[in-house]
């Protein structure tokens, strides 16, 4: 018996230790299946799919399984059935959720693959954005701190979006500015109030519920929504979701921002379209009882469609936004940004000396991404124009770069390989690209001072020094522009830009008009250049071309330089209503041209800062004179136009 009672407690005993020392244990067991993506998830997925626990469950078959299915979905692909093979990679994905190169490969493959097999700019932009979707809204949900996934989502955002290697690529950037203004809607221009605008989303309400205890009259709101819309609908219920986001944004955009929806008398138009629905959210978008209840319920619903559609955080929005620059979210390459920080950020603690080189790439996106927003970062874009939108230069981006750059190269001086070094190409390019737009925007001597630190980073302050960067600034500029203009062609855009905003600044506001006339004159002579191109005559197979497109760009450069010179906020407002009031001596015309453009833009921007209520647009840019003739001009020569069209079409039907 007392044996029996020694060996029952030995046995408490040994159960007991060892319950300690494998609790013990656990954590760094958990640490290294998380590093290694050894768990199914180290996040709680809602509504999984049942297909993620069957897999699961059967254990060793679950290879055989997804072998079977990785043949049977490249077998589809060799035969053009692209939605079935898209079917068969997403149980992949299922079965496989915690791999991110499952992810990456479905991903990259829907993204560049499959997309360049069709022959509309349609189907290319429904497989690319399906590539993005799948990582971004499935794969980081189940591996949320995977470095890879998020540095291969952000080089898909800023190459195959934002870049200009696709031939349908202004079709993507069309796209992806209408899909994110129909959702954040129009930002302001200067700094803090961007920060702001989207601060506001950030700090929404998280549910409806906490929404109406906020500003009890959004139930008051969506009431009155479900009862004007319900003859339209049929349905009592308004749908709170992306739907009524769009119809929002067509209602800023008719009454507030589209110059080509006023030629068009688009009210009327889109009236008649939706059967009324836009006369009766017109109604409640004009009272303003609702304005709080508006702002209070439409932040709500930017915040949660973040959330739960994109999987983007709008607290990060916000932060990047406050500390990187202006970010507009309408730009691929402010996604890429977001998207390349979050996976520096989440996916830090997962490094290893032996992975070093994943964190390196994603900071180098980083910069990269900022880069490109430093050349191209802030958008015109009008919701009812069928063409990519309008990009200009953002100096303020510049800045940024140089924090990052010293911050990214002390993290990594010391990393196994060639560590921090790895940044040095990028930043001495990155600054004699700088040096040079400065340059031709007429801003010689901050493009003086980048040049003096670029000699002391890379030049006579390298070792071995070297006299590359202690010349002339001109013969400098002279021969980059060169070598810039046989590699990357589309950079003649921002310099042609940057030399007619110098012009519009220095030559008419300051009335020194020589300078303007110099800058036409190398605005000419680059355009001269490009249309005589070898390539001028050159199409791909959707029917684009290039070099024509970039000619098209150059001639309206002066249009492109005159309004990113008028909505500037850097510029000061006296300095606009100068050249405002004189450009006509120099450019007839061109107000009548932009004005539509310009001044919905300047009342946004007063709205915002600290003249609110206090000064008009049309105190600060009256409509110049003619502009009610120009209109009904040009809107009865598109309506002719669009005759014309229907009428072929209609005699091509007969012909049939």
């Amino acid at each position: 018996m007392l044996r029996d009672r020694l060996i029952q407690v030995c046995a408490i005993g040994t159960a007991v230790a060892g319950l300690a020392v494998g609790g013990f244990m656990v954590p760094g067991i958990v640490e290294q299946a998380e590093r290694h993506s050894l768990r199914y998830t180290d996040v709680s997925v809602e509504n999984a799919p049942p297909i993620v626990a069957l897999g699961t469950a059967i254990g060793a078959l679950r290879g055989l399984v997804v072998d079977y299915l990785w043949i049977k979905a490249t077998m589809k692909q060799e035969e053009g059935l692209y939605y079935d093979m898209l079917e068969d990679a997403r149980l992949i994905t299922k079965l496989q959720p915690r791999f991110p190169q499952v992810w990456i490969f479905h991903g990259h493959n829907m993204a560049y693959n499959i997309s360049v097999m069709t022959n509309t700019n349609e189907e290319r932009w429904d497989w690319v954005d399906k590539g993005i979707r799948l990582v971004r809204n499935e794969g980081l949900r189940y591996n949320p701190n995977d470095q890879l996934l998020y540095k291969d989502l952000a080089f898909w955002l800023g190459h195959k979006v934002d870049g200009v290697a696709d031939d349908a690529h202004p079709y993507y950037k069309q796209q992806f500015a209408k899909e994110w203004h129909e959702l954040l809607g129009e930002p302001p221009v200067d700094q803090d109030s961007r920060a702001e605008w989207i601060r506001l989303v950030a700090d929404a309400a998280p549910t409806l519920e906490a929404a109406i205890a906020r500003t009890p009259k959004v139930a008051e709101l969506i009431a009155d929504l479900g009862d004007q819309m319900e003859p339209f609908t049929g349905e009592q219920d308004i749908a709170l979701d992306q739907s009524l986001l769009t119809r929002v944004a067509w209602w800023n955009a008719i009454r507030e921002q589209s110059w080509i929806a006023k030629k068009l008398d688009a009210a009327s138009l889109l009236e008649e379209k939706d059967e009324g629905i836009f006369l009766a959210l017109d109604e409640l978008m004009a009272d303003e009882e609702y304005t709080e209840a508006w702002e209070t319920l439409l932040s709500h619903l930017r915040h949660r469609i973040l959330l739960d559609e994109y999987n983007m955080d709008p607290t990060r929005m916000y932060e990047y936004t406050r500390d990187l620059g202006p970010l507009d979210w309408r730009h691929p390459q402010a996604h890429a940004l977001y998207f390349a920080r979050r996976g520096s950020e989440q996916g830090n603690h997962r490094v290893e000396s032996k992975d070093i080189h994943n964190a390196i790439n994603i900071d180098r996106q980083q910069l990269h991404s900022l880069q490109a927003l430093a050349r191209s970062g802030r958008i015109t874009y009008d919701p009812f124009s069928p063409v990519m939108p309008s990009r200009f230069p953002e100096p303020r981006y510049i800045d940024s770069v140089d924090r990052l750059f010293e911050e990214f190269y002390i993290k990594y001086v010391d990393a196994r390989g060639a560590g921090g070094e790895t940044f040095l190409p990028f930043m001495e390019n990155f600054m004699s690209s700088a040096i040079r737009e400065a340059y031709r925007a007429g801003e010689t001597d901050r493009a003086t001072s980048m040049m003096e630190r670029l000699d002391r980073l890379f030049g006579t302050g390298a070792s071995p020094p070297n006299h590359k960067y202690d010349g002339d600034l001109d013969v400098f500029v002279m021969e980059l522009t060169k070598d810039e203009y046989d590699r990357q062609p589309h950079m003649a855009a921002s310099d042609v830009v940057a030399s007619l905003r110098y012009g519009f600044r220095a030559g008419i506001g300051q009335r020194r008009p020589e300078i303007y006339k110099d800058a036409v004159r190398f605005a000419s002579q680059v355009t001269d250049f490009f249309r005589s191109h070898e390539g001028i005559s050159f199409e791909t197979k959707l029917g684009s071309a290039r070099m024509r497109d970039l000619v098209a760009v150059l001639d309206g450069s002066a249009e492109v330089a005159f309004i990113q010179i008028m909505t500037d906020p850097t510029i000061p407002y006296d300095e606009r209503i100068q050249i405002w009031s004189q450009v006509d001596e120099f450019e007839p015309e061109l107000r009548l041209r932009t004005a539509d453009r310009i001044r919905p833009a300047v009342a946004r921007e007063l709205e915002w800062g600290p003249l609110a209520g206090r000064v008009t647009v049309d105190e600060l840019l009256p409509e110049p004179p003619g502009l009610a003739a120009f209109r009904a001009a040009i809107a009865d020569r598109a309506l002719k136009t669009k005759q014309a069209e229907d009428d072929r079409e209609a005699a091509g039907v007969q012909r049939k």
